[in-house]
């Protein structure tokens, strides 16, 4: 059997003897497959993951990029199943273990989907910490839990201070729980660095109709308009929904 990091030597159409690289071979195909896999290109995207796992069956990269492939198609048991695969060879795995914690909260598995995103936290030299935190909020979210949410995506934000999605989504609950001061500072430190976004210039039109401020509501509601007037958001403000 040939070594996974030394590969075989082959015999190029020259007579030339070339070292073929199983891993590097991998990786390609794992490119080409999520490529075809975003732009909608299905059956290209299998036949490129499926040979990405052939030349490295043990590969944790490979069996997460098939998984991957089975949950976007919807065929949640395969995709498991590779999961698992992927758990039993490489048991110590933070990104095997991020990513099953993905899959199974999207199948509403929400407590065992957070022990996941804790174990893959817990992996020393896991460099994914805060998406693994934040992931852990989103899913709390989703299973109504908003008091536990708010705990990881602070702890999110202790890891990376500019996380844009864990920011709107603390602020979003710090409204939500009226802590308009917290929200306020939370959205301008987001608006600095990123300047208005549809969703912030949202929540700020919430918290300043919360806070009774309501020419500061005008002024972000014009700034909704003038960026975003095809938003949902906008939408909802001509509705009064907010």
């Amino acid at each position: 059997m040939c070594s996974l990091l030394v590969g075989c030597v082959t015999v190029d159409e020259d007579g030339n003897k070339k070292e073929f690289n199983r891993i590097e071979a991998s990786e390609a195909r794992i490119s080409l497959g999520l490529n075809y896999l975003e732009s909608g290109q299905w059956q290209r995207a299998r036949d490129n993951l499926e040979l990405a796992l052939k030349y490295a069956p043990d590969y944790y990269r490979a069996q997460n990029a098939i998984a991957y492939y089975y949950q976007r198609v919807d065929e949640p048991e395969k995709a498991e199943a590779f999961y698992k695969e992927a758990l039993r060879d490489s048991p110590k795995n933070g990104d095997i273990r991020n990513n099953y914690g993905v899959f199974l909260c999207r199948q509403e598995r929400y407590d065992e989907a957070i022990v996941f995103f804790e174990k893959a936290i817990e992996q020393p030299y896991y460099y994914l910490t805060s998406a693994s935190y934040e992931n852990a909020g989103l899913c709390s979210l989703k299973s109504g839990n908003k008091a536990k949410a708010k705990g990881y995506f602070e702890k999110a934000l202790s890891y990376d201070p500019y996380r844009p999605k864990s920011m709107l989504q603390l602020a979003q609950l710090e409204i939500d729980s009226q802590n308009l001061k917290e929200a306020r500072v939370m959205l301008f430190k987001f608006n600095k660095r990123y300047g208005y976004k549809v969703d912030s210039l949202w929540l700020l039109i919430r918290l300043e109709k919360q806070a009774g401020r309501f020419t500061q509501v005008d002024k972000y509601a014009d700034l909704l308009k003038a960026q975003y007037p095809d938003s949902q958001q906008y939408q909802k403000y001509l509705a009064n929904e907010y």
